[in-house]
């Protein structure tokens, strides 16, 4: 790092974490724009690049990057690598954005990251035409962690698009692309062809990249990347893949094709067809990471270990509730997949809370088959659609009978739950009720600290 600014210029050290949480949330919001890299790169000098210290494995895509993410650093850290992880949003606590030994920063290691670069945030803002952002500043904060751990590997989730995004001022050697929809259409489009361009952008000169199954025009845009920076490309379907799954209590067993062998029997404690889809690519991006050949029992070991909070998560049971952070209609094409493969509960309450700016009735469309009855709530942030509206709407896909409106969150669960431990009110037999948190991940969120809380 450079030298701090003098103490007559520096700004005020935070002691606590609510003081870290209260500068950090007062920048720009990470959902106020402005494509450019020219703060974090400005900021990254100021802190000695400390993104260039580590070796990183890079995440795009529009759906599974943290469940990856954490499939990812499970498997470096089998191999005795110190590991860095960045996932966003958080569910709980800002602090789990940034692990270290796969572990969120503590307390204190969270005020001492913010401390470090505190002093070097105001100098970007003096500079530039746009304060830092939030996202900006935690990104710094990450890598200056990363790098004063030190850590073997980061694994680096991108926090919306490619491009421009705060965490690109990476040169990662691995690049992985999961697949590709339509999400933030605000600011990446509609059209998944124009999202894959600016998702394409973390693929670097003389990397590998690691594509999950793409739309056939999303492949050609990727791919025309990779030949444009000189980049070895592998994907999913055609050098590995997901050879076959058999859903198993608690989750499922897998067989993988990686890109130098094949691992049978592997238990995966996740649910659904997409998470050992997202398995498969994990495996493949650890591998081009330059680990070769990795040992059969090692990546059994890794994968039972491997946890995704908030992702058809069971909390709680009697009746049970599942918490799955799906927020657009390709996250709930796979939720909807994963009820069905893997679950038979009836009748399945839907607690929803949605933001504004989601495609909301494609997102309940793709859920209507599947839930007996929906409670429309909302979470506690300003971007949180409100119940009201929700009700509106889902009462034009589900019908007035299979829709409630309650705003409070914890009512809301209270009102699913009822419901769904009393089968007869909506005509199904009692005893396999079960009741589904979903629509945001700060809905996800918000309900799982409350439910934790009461086991």
């Amino acid at each position: 790092m450079t030298d701090a600014p003098s103490d007559a210029l520096a700004p005020r050290l935070a002691q606590t974490f609510a003081e870290v949480e209260d500068a950090l949330l007062s920048r720009w919001p990470e959902t106020k724009l402005e494509p450019s890299l020219d703060r974090i790169e400005a900021f990254t000098e100021l802190l000695g690049d400390p993104q260039r210290s580590f070796r990183s494995i890079h995440l795009t895509g529009t759906n599974g990057k943290t469940s990856t993410s954490r499939m990812i650093e499970t498997l470096l850290r089998a191999l005795d690598l110190r590991t860095g992880r960045f996932t966003s949003p958080h569910l709980e606590r800002m602090s789990e954005r940034i692990s270290i030994d796969g572990e969120p920063l503590d307390d204190e290691a969270f005020v001492r990251a913010f401390n470090d670069v505190a002093p070097y945030t105001h100098l970007v803002d003096a500079d530039q035409d746009h304060p830092l952002s939030f996202f900006e500043t935690i990104v710094g904060m990450a890598y200056a962690a990363f790098a004063d751990a030190p850590v073997d590997a980061a694994v680096v989730e991108v926090g919306m698009g490619g491009s421009w995004d705060a965490t690109n001022v990476i040169d990662a050697d691995v690049a992985v692309v999961l697949p590709i929809a339509v999400d933030h259409a605000k600011y990446l489009g509609d059209d998944p062809a124009a999202i894959a361009v600016e998702k394409a952008g973390i693929i670097k000169p003389g990397s590998v990249a690691v594509l999950a199954e793409q739309k056939p025009e999303v492949a050609a845009v990727l791919l025309a990347r990779a030949v444009e920076v000189g980049a070895t490309v592998v994907r999913e379907g055609i050098e590995f893949g997901v050879v076959a799954r058999t859903p198993a209590v608690g989750g499922q067993m897998v067989s993988l094709q990686g890109l130098r062998g094949t691992y049978d029997d592997v238990f995966l404690p996740l649910y659904g067809a997409h998470q050992a889809q997202n398995a498969a690519v994990a495996l493949a991006a650890v591998e081009s990471f330059g680990t070769g050949a990795l040992d059969e029992d090692l990546v059994r070991a890794a994968f039972a270990e491997v946890t995704s909070p908030g992702r058809l998560e069971i909390i709680r049971r009697s009746p049970t509730i599942v918490l799955d952070a799906a927020h657009n209609p390709h996250g709930a094409e796979a939720l909807a997949a994963a009820l069905e493969d893997s679950f038979s509960f009836s009748p399945l309450v839907g607690v929803m809370g949605v933001m504004e700016d989601k495609d909301v009735e494609g997102l309940l469309s793709v859920l209507e088959p599947h839930l007996a009855y929906l409670v429309c709530t909302q979470n506690s942030t300003p971007r949180s659609m409100s119940a009201a509206a929700l009700g509106r709407i889902a009462v034009e896909v589900f019908g007035e009978d299979r829709v409630s409106v309650v705003a409070d969150l914890a009512e809301a669960i209270d009102r699913g739950t009822t419901l769904a431990e009393a089968g007869e009110a909506i005509e199904v037999s009692i005893g396999a009720g079960a009741v589904l948190v979903t629509g945001s991940v700060v809905t996800v969120g918000e309900a799982r600290a409350m439910l934790k809380g009461r086991r």
